[in-house]
């Protein structure tokens, strides 16, 4: 895998774990937007790009998410246990976008990210620091729902 380019976006509010988005770009010709830079307890890692699962409604076929109680368009009562079950048998609540097919691409991308992230981090603290535009990608709408719920 030839990855060309990584760009990242840290993220000023740290009472939650989410430390930046990065974008990857493979080859020059495929980029990869929204990766999230996590610390977990381990570290940081790389959650890949993902969506949340919906479902139907029985009575009015309403587009749900999965852990709602309550339609949002007929108000039904939705039954409990819907969407598929993950390995450890928890119910699903998301689905990666896109993801490396093996672990080893997986590494590759976790190093690679992390590290981009760390020489963002490290260049954030140095006078004179103007972080990177991202003119073409949203992340200036996480930054106003940050800014909105505090």
């Amino acid at each position: 895998m030839n990855i060309t380019e990584i760009r990242v976006k840290l993220i000023d509010d740290q009472r939650d774990k989410l430390r930046g988005f990065a974008s990857l770009t493979v080859d020059r010709c495929l980029v990869i937007r929204d990766l999230k830079i996590i610390e977990g307890s381990r570290g940081l890692f790389v959650a890949m790009p993902s969506r949340k699962l919906h479902d139907r409604c029985q009575s009015c076929a309403g587009k749900n998410h999965i852990r709602a109680k309550y339609c949002n368009d007929c108000g039904q009562r939705l039954r409990e246990g819907r969407g598929d079950t993950d390995d450890r048998g928890r119910v699903r609540l998301y689905a990666d976008i896109a993801h490396p097919i093996h672990q080893e691409g997986r590494d590759e991308v976790q190093a690679r990210v992390v590290a981009a992230y760390q020489q963002e981090y490290d260049s954030s603290k140095l006078d004179g620091y103007v972080p990177a535009r991202f003119d073409d990608l949203d992340y200036h709408v996480f930054a106003q729902d940050s800014s909105e719920s505090s």
